[in-house]
């Protein structure tokens, strides 16, 4: 018998999938305790908008950060800072700050957790920060730390 799981079921599989038990497994354990639903026409419907809003949703995410990526490509970000004689920041720029900055003055949000900087900034210069949007897109944010006057 084919079934859609409800819920995952240990060695049969994942929720939302179609898997094929023995019709008594099916009848006496899956679905009087509704961990499964019998694959009728109106089930498999069902299964299809399901995968496809679940995969649009996808692409609409993938294209929102595509779109983030080519805005980021064009910003630059700048710290002033103070320093000691040796050029080394008193304090530092994390990936916090740069993603503060991004809210306040251009109104884009990403999270500081996707914000790939290995270690926090301590010295002054340009630098070229990695963003990872989505799984497959990175963009890249330019920040300048200078030298408060």
């Amino acid at each position: 018998m084919k079934v859609i799981l409800l819920q995952d079921v240990k060695a049969q599989g994942k929720k939302g999938e179609l898997i094929n038990v023995s019709d008594g497994y099916a009848r006496n354990f899956l679905l009087p305790k509704k961990l499964a639903v019998e694959a009728d026409a109106s089930a498999m419907n069902d299964l299809k908008n399901k995968e496809a809003a679940k995969q649009h949703k996808a692409e609409v995410e993938k294209q929102n950060a595509i779109d983030t990526a080519a805005a980021l490509e064009s910003i630059t970000v700048k710290f002033s800072a103070g320093a000691g004689a040796d050029g080394k920041l008193y304090g530092s720029v994390t990936s916090k700050d740069i993603a503060e900055r991004l809210e306040n003055e251009r109104k884009i949000t990403v999270d500081k957790r996707k914000i790939q900087l290995a270690d926090p900034i301590r010295t002054f210069g340009t630098y070229s920060v990695p963003v990872k949007l989505h799984p497959e897109v990175t963009g890249t944010i330019n920040v300048i730390v200078t030298e408060i006057k």
